[in-house]
């Protein structure tokens, strides 16, 4: 997998786990474009707190800054860094289905297998 891919998913990662980031992703993507007044009216987070969130999400290219009416900055998503990510899930499980099936396969095979369990043991000689 490109190196560039693996950054770009992990700077995403890394701004998905935080739940006020995650809210103002939803935010955005049910409200549309917003400013961090706007979005500090929604959500139960300070307006700071809202803006060094947008730094890091612009940072990661989440959401892209527009100029707006009256010098205001408003906030739109960019899904192109969120689909990176999800390529690079993609690829990841892709490379895990091989060794998991083989895995199971194997699980499959030994629990199939000459193995009893006790219970088994227990009825053959009382039944």
């Amino acid at each position: 997998m490109p190196p560039d891919i693996e950054a770009i998913a992990e700077q995403v990662f890394v701004a998905l786990a935080d739940p006020s980031r995650r809210a103002i992703l939803a935010a955005l993507a049910s409200g549309g474009p917003a400013t961090v007044t706007d979005l500090a009216g929604r959500l139960p987070v300070t307006r700071q707190a809202i803006a060094k969130h947008l730094a890091l999400l612009a940072e990661a290219g989440l959401v892209t800054a527009e100029p707006g009416e009256r010098r205001r900055v408003r906030y739109r998503l960019r899904s192109a860094p969120m689909q990176v990510a999800q390529q690079f899930l993609a690829a990841l499980a892709r490379d895990w289905d091989g060794p998991l099936g083989a895995l199971k396969d194997h699980l499959d095979r030994g629990a199939r297998g000459p193995a009893t369990t006790p219970l088994h043991e227990a009825r053959a000689h009382h039944g």
